[in-house]
């Protein structure tokens, strides 16, 4: 799966410093019971101050009244440029342009809280992590796209499960569902990942699949997004792998000799009629303008550079099934390098299932 990333510039991007006090009300933006559930949490991608709703005002500010930011449609806009240096690359704008055309994934026959809940249930891994995250746990999504997994995590009763993303149509489809739903621990909010608006260390689970290899600096978006996970809590990275991914390109190549038709190779796009589901999935995987591919090696060195136990991989390391008696959260031996190699050529034998991701989770020490 690969979610929109959140980095680059939303429709209004600059912050804006002026006096809010001449827009409209607060409800007819960010919902004020929304903005309540989640403001503890928050904090000015800017300068790092509170962020604090102003009550006449659709739009929120941080506590030094610098910044200020505006919604779009209820959805809290807490975007800040990336500040990086001339002569680097930065793959924002075109990544942002692919997704708000393409929102990835669609809502192609999810019609209910119970539909989405079926889907999720369908995955032995959606399902350990329902099981496995607390009802307490404070969830962050990052790249969350168009929300399903929030959506499903935030079904979950006392949970605070929240989605950022970079593209405003994922976001408004995550919405939506959202609130015709009623799922009212989700909530969504438009953020760079690199300038996250949020405190260090204030997640129990922060959850990114399939989004860091669409950044100019995965290694950095990784180091970002483990700064917002608590003591003891988790992260999930989902990346593309260096071997694994290789049948995808391989047919993308094919793709672009022949045409189209040579995506009848890739099962998902079998079927007598295509769907959205089937668009977004094409789209996502063939035509995407910008990724990395990265190692289950280079994934370890990022934990043990952020404090981070190994604890659970997607595909499992060594002669290990993975199934519900899985531990998703208690460390275990990363195996061997030969082991994790082996596991990646399998990746590769098999054809590239998924595209190619696998997952790494981690604790964070104490």
């Amino acid at each position: 799966m690969g979610p929109a990333p959140v980095v680059g510039r939303p429709t209004d991007p600059v912050p804006r410093h002026e006096d809010a006090s001449s827009q409209g009300p607060l409800s007819a933006g960010i919902e004020a019971a929304d903005f309540s559930a989640i403001q503890s949490l928050l904090r000015c991608p800017i300068d790092g101050s509170r962020i604090v709703g102003k009550p006449s005002a659709q739009q929120l500010a941080c506590d030094a009244g610098a910044h200020t930011f505006a919604a779009d449609t209820g959805i809290p806009c807490l975007f800040a440029p990336n500040d990086w240096p001339a002569d680097k690359r930065d793959v924002t704008e075109v990544v942002k342009a692919f997704y708000e055309r393409t929102p990835f994934p669609n809502y192609d026959g999810m019609d209910s809280r119970d539909s989405l809940r079926r889907k999720a249930g369908e995955s032995i891994f959606g399902r350990l992590l329902d099981d496995k995250i607390p009802h307490t746990a404070k969830v962050l999504e990052v790249g969350c796209g168009t929300g399903q997994m929030t959506n499903f995590l935030g079904m979950g009763r006392g949970r605070t499960a929240i989605g950022t993303d970079l593209c405003m149509n994922s976001l408004r489809l995550a919405r939506d569902f959202r609130d015709r739903f009623s799922i009212n621990n989700a909530h969504f909010l438009q953020a760079n990942l690199f300038r996250p608006p949020f405190a260090p260390a204030s997640f129990d689970v922060v959850i990114s699949n399939g989004v860091l290899h669409h950044t100019s600096d995965c290694a950095g978006a990784f180091r970002s997004v483990a700064r917002l996970v608590k003591p003891g809590g988790v992260i999930v990275i989902g990346l593309y792998n260096w071997l694994g991914r290789l049948p995808t390109l391989w047919l993308r190549a094919l793709i672009e000799r022949f045409g189209r038709g040579a995506a009848i190779l890739d099962r998902r796009l079998r079927g007598a009629e295509a769907t959205g589901r089937q668009e977004a999935w094409y789209m996502d995987q063939y035509q995407h303008p910008h990724e990395t591919r990265h190692s289950m090696d280079e994934v370890l060195h990022w934990f043990e550079a952020e404090g981070f136990d190994f604890t659970a991989s997607i595909p499992t390391i060594g002669d290990v099934e993975f199934d519900y008696q899985t531990s998703l959260f208690e460390p275990t031996s990363p195996g061997r390098r030969r082991d994790r190699w082996s596991s990646e050529m399998e990746m590769l034998l098999s054809g590239g299932t998924d595209g190619g991701l696998f997952v790494m989770i981690g604790r964070k020490r104490q």
